[in-house]
């Protein structure tokens, strides 16, 4: 059955940015990124607008009987929107890794670039092309051990395996391509990946939410970083990113001040985790010590406990056990000693 134009119009403006004229139009790959990504982060819904007519005539086209794509036809042309989609949703795939996978074993090394390099592909999936799945996974992979245990590793294995879709690229089999009709094994596959995506990233975020935060911190404060040779570049980062906080700000009649995002954290951060609690007790200090307190005692009882200078037994595991305490409350301090 030919698709409407006007049909896909309507679910375009209707559920957008959940891929739901994707999913009328059978492609598939299209409508999980788009549920995963609200529309390509808002931008890509708005691009669809003309491109549409366009969507639905390849749909058609595919859906003719005995249709068949010639063996010799050459690799489709690397687009830029199409390679910058690659990127920027391998970075967001391994930024939602590392907030909720960075606890299990080996993630830099097989969890953190199987993640990007499962973004990087699906973008490379989108429409009639595709790419070479195991050459995108072994480059992520490589390129993860160059820059093992950095927080902005997913830049550097987005890139990578971006380079590598592109020079792979190909069309599609003509037989992914038909078989659209059954919708109820369809939605159950898009419902399996959009969970297995959702899922670790809703646990940290209800069950570790500080951790989160700290991460998230982190990670604006090193981007930030990187333009330090550039104000005013840093100053345009900081504004972009600080965007939805002002445009909350404007809906609820709220002020906006400089360094606002420092005073949401502040109040979003003045619970403990029970590992802070811990460093707590291990240092004698109170929950409302400050930085200052939290290093004098940290210094006083590493003299203490310093192998150098206590010949007991238990004094270089209580002193490797002081010095984790203080990494985990200099930690907590680390968000609000940034500009």
């Amino acid at each position: 059955m030919a698709k409407s134009v006007m049909v896909a119009y309507a679910l375009w403006a209707a559920g957008g940015p959940l891929g739901l004229h994707h999913l009328y139009l059978g492609r598939d790959s299209h409508a999980l990124l788009w549920m995963l990504t609200l529309g390509g982060f808002g931008f890509g819904w708005v691009r669809e607008f003309l491109r549409i007519p366009a969507y639905v005539g390849e749909a058609n086209q595919d859906a003719e009987k005995g249709r068949k794509r010639p063996p010799t036809m050459a690799p489709p042309p690397v687009g830029p929107v199409r390679f910058a989609g690659q990127v920027c949703v391998g970075i967001y795939f391994g930024t939602v890794a590392l907030i909720g996978l960075n606890s299990l074993n080996f993630f830099y090394l097989i969890v953190l670039p199987l993640c990007v390099g499962a973004g990087v592909h699906l973008v490379s999936s989108v429409g009639q092309q595709t790419s070479d799945l195991q050459k995108t996974m072994t480059t992520c992979l490589i390129t993860s051990s160059l820059f093992y245990g950095s927080t902005l590793s997913p830049l550097p294995i987005s890139l990578a395996a971006s380079v590598t879709a592109a020079q792979h690229r190909k069309f599609k089999p003509p037989q992914r391509l038909e078989s659209k009709q059954e919708l109820g094994p369809r939605l159950f596959r898009l419902s399996l990946a959009w969970l297995a995506f959702s899922a670790p990233l809703g646990y940290c975020i209800f069950h570790n939410t500080t951790a989160t935060l700290y991460y998230l911190s982190d990670c604006v404060a090193a981007l930030l970083d990187i333009f330090w040779f550039l104000p005013w570049l840093r100053s345009v980062v900081e504004y972009i990113l600080l965007m939805p906080y002002r445009i909350l700000c404007v809906f609820t009649g709220g002020g906006y001040y400089e360094e606002a995002w420092r005073k949401v954290l502040e109040i979003l951060l003045r619970e403990y985790t029970e590992k802070e609690k811990e460093a707590l007790k291990v240092l004698s200090l109170q929950p409302e010590a400050s930085l200052e307190e939290i290093t004098h005692s940290y210094r006083e009882l590493a003299k203490t406990w310093h192998p150098d200078h206590n010949p007991g037994k238990d004094a270089e595991a209580m002193f490797v056990k002081i010095h984790e305490a203080y990494e985990i409350l200099l930690r907590r301090h680390k968000p609000h000693r940034f500009r």
